[in-house]
């Protein structure tokens, strides 16, 4: 399956608790790290939800 690679670009200081979640749901819990994850319209969602913060390669 095809792959995706995610970078956390902005910080979840005051967002809210849900974007927080997602972004830990993705593997991304502190600025500048990146993951590697399947392209699936469940990381697609979680990466629509937080897209202000995440930047998309791949």
């Amino acid at each position: 399956m095809a792959t995706i690679k995610i970078t956390q670009t902005g910080s979840p200081i005051r967002r809210e608790k849900d974007q927080r979640a997602t972004l830990i749901g993705l593997g991304l819990n502190k600025m500048h790290k990146t993951r590697e994850l399947e392209d699936s319209p469940e990381v697609r969602g979680m990466i629509r939800k937080v897209q202000h913060m995440v930047s998309v390669e791949g």
